[in-house]
């Protein structure tokens, strides 16, 4: 039988090359690919989740970990048939025009990937045009916009006010994020979401989809 639980500790540890062996014994073994993305990768993502949350691991361990669940489901996603996606909502994620940080963003994407979303990164500094665009092309759930800088969180304003013009606001939730960022901010722009930290921009996200 599968050991999941072995996966899951791979996955804390951050160790790759042993993910990966023990997720290809998994599918070796006739393991159930659901079972060893369910209960072996997303497990183990999932503490590592709350470590983050309460200070007790830190970002170049959560990158580690997060590259260790992703080869992991590499081996795994080939198996998932038709009905069986491990897909539970899309998100675009960019940081907005003018700003070029994207670590928060990334950390923020490996999250979302680990509570089984697909997850498409529009990278920096991007337009509000180019927002609204990849919205209509690629039908998203949730948008989420990143900035660091005081000076480019008004793009996030100019975003939201685009997709309204362009009338896709209601057809996507917003959340926006980012050291100078707070909530009254998203208030004030009409953004539907703000998340203080990698963690709970993955538990909005899932929030989100869930009422759609």
């Amino acid at each position: 039988m599968a050991d999941y639980e072995a996966i899951a500790n791979g996955v804390i540890a951050g160790d790759e090359a042993k993910v990966v062996e023990l997720t290809r014994k998994a599918v070796d073994e006739g393991a159930k690919p659901m079972e060893i993305i369910d209960e072996g990768l997303m497990s183990g993502m999932g503490v590592v989740g709350q470590r983050f949350k309460a200070d007790e691991m830190f970002i170049p361990e959560v990158i580690m970990s997060a590259k260790a669940m992703s080869a992991g489901m590499e081996i795994v996603k080939p198996l998932i048939v038709g009905g069986e996606s491990a897909s539970k909502g899309k998100v675009l994620l960019g940081t907005v025009k003018g700003d070029l940080h994207e670590i928060g963003k990334k950390l923020v994407g490996m999250m979302m990937e680990s509570a089984g979303m697909e997850v498409e990164d529009l990278g920096i500094d991007v337009s509000a045009e180019a927002f609204a665009k990849a919205v209509k092309e690629k039908g998203p759930d949730v948008l989420g916009m990143s900035a660091l800088l005081t000076t480019t969180m008004l793009a996030m304003k100019d975003t939201i006010e685009t997709l309204k013009e362009e009338g896709l606001a209601a057809k996507v939730k917003t959340m926006v994020g980012g050291a100078p960022v707070s909530s009254d901010f998203a208030d004030e722009i009409g953004a539907d979401g703000w998340a203080a930290d990698a963690v709970s921009a993955k538990d909005m996200a899932v929030e989100f989809v869930g009422a759609k």
